[in-house]
């Protein structure tokens, strides 16, 4: 099928002109304070590959929804017996669509534009209760239409489940509105003003694993924020695996804090300077968590190792899986020595990137583990790293970090446990 002719294939429904076709080769939707905007297809179809090129509301966009769909009279458990028409829509949604209606059409930016361009429909087209791809319209299974039985191959499979980048369904943004955003996939920002701050999490739950994250930090002057990139479940006795970098001002490095959850219990403080400006390029921030210890990395360098101490009856995450969780806020009364120093709202917005994510560990669903065996378990499969400990080079750099860019360790603080210090210092 060739590229379309929208005066030939779609009717402007809605919208009393803000609605136009150009050249026959563009389409554009308007919305402004007195209506949006709309368009159907002049034919129904019944199975198809359907394309659309789109460009989207530019600028400020709160408070508008455009819609791209097939909608059909009546539901049915899976769509094969009714024909649909394609539609699209651009309409003002501010009571629900931005930050769930707290963020409203600013209507001095309208009219607001989205375009289309080069539509193609290699679809069965029903008409009189006939379809083009013959038979009838429940059916539709004739003809030469490759797609009518196209399933993924392997490459696809594989794409689908990628996650050495940024797939929108493996995470999800859970501050709405313009300060979180997914770019071209492969991208992720988390912005924070003085209105809100921003974060994500994974949709996945995982139980042991090596994780791979690469991040850029707010730069310039980030006194007063805390951007937050870490592993958590859930309840009142929960785990969690922690990087945190506290914001300084323009110039100072910034904090690297680390700490260690078990059932609820943390105060396993370790704080480091970075031997690199993290604000200037992406750097990578690894957890590699398996029954023996938790392994924090940076660039491929250990800076801290945690190890199972159970043995001392000190608990140790390995029971209840996490979701991988980042979060970028204003903690300007603890964050930058001690709250001394304040944010500075005349930087903002401020904004930390992530970019190729990479998760090799083992999923967590309905109780099972993709390792194999249960979620308390989870010792199962061909996964290296479930045994991995840090072999005799890395203890050496691990030793590096620890002796020139280690500014605290709880283990050695004497005034903070005057009465003896927890029972795995020693072993940390």
């Amino acid at each position: 099928s060739t590229l379309a002719d929208f005066n030939n294939e779609f009717d402007i429904t809605w919208g009393d002109g803000r609605g136009k076709v150009i050249n026959g080769d563009l389409l554009t939707l308007s919305l402004d304070r007195a209506s949006g905007s709309g368009f159907e297809s002049r034919n129904e179809y019944l199975f198809g590959k359907i394309d659309m090129q789109m460009k989207l509301v530019p600028g400020n966009s709160a408070g508008t929804v455009t819609a791209y769909y097939n909608a059909e009279s009546k539901g049915v458990p899976f769509p094969k017996a009714q024909p649909m028409r394609i539609h699209s829509s651009l309409w003002n949604a501010d009571d629900w669509a931005t930050r769930g209606g707290l963020v409203k059409t600013d209507w001095t930016q309208a009219p607001f534009t989205a375009s289309y361009r080069n539509f193609k429909a290699d679809a069965c087209v029903v008409a009189s209760g006939k379809s083009s791809c013959g038979g009838s319209p429940a059916s539709s299974s004739g003809g030469n239409k490759a797609w009518l039985s196209e399933e993924l191959d392997i490459t696809k499979q594989e794409r689908l489940r990628w996650e050495t980048l940024w797939p929108i369904s493996l995470m999800r943004l859970i501050s709405l509105g313009a300060t979180a955003a997914v770019i071209n996939g492969d991208l992720l920002t988390l912005s924070l003003d003085k209105a809100s701050g921003s974060g994500f999490e994974s949709r996945n739950e995982y139980l042991f694993g090596k994780i791979d994250m690469q991040m850029k930090l707010v730069p310039g002057n980030s006194a007063g924020t805390v951007t937050a990139y870490y592993l958590s479940s859930k309840g009142s006795n929960w785990d969690e695996i922690d990087f945190e970098f506290l914001g300084n001002l323009s110039g100072d490095p910034y904090t690297l804090h680390t700490n260690v959850f078990s059932q609820g219990k943390g105060n396993r403080e370790q704080q480091f300077h970075l031997w690199f400006d993290p604000t200037a390029d992406f750097h990578t921030y690894s957890i590699l968590w398996n029954p023996k210890q938790i392994i924090f990395s940076v660039d491929g360098t250990p800076i801290r190792e945690f190890k199972n101490a159970e043995s001392m009856g000190v608990p140790f995450p390995k029971a209840q899986a996490m979701r991988i969780h980042s979060s970028l806020w204003n903690a300007d009364d603890w964050a930058t020595r001690g709250g001394l120093v304040k944010t500075d709202w005349s930087k903002a917005p401020f904004t930390a990137s992530y970019r190729n994510f990479k998760a090799d560990a083992c999923v967590v669903a309905s109780g099972k583990s993709s390792c194999g065996g249960s979620t308390a378990s989870s010792s199962g499969g061909n996964q290296a790293w479930l045994s991995e400990e840090l072999d005799i080079t890395k203890q050496e750099r691990l030793r590096w970090v620890q002796k020139n860019y280690m500014i605290y360790n709880y283990c050695s603080d004497t005034k903070r446990f005057p009465q003896g210090f927890p029972p795995d210092y020693q072993y940390q």
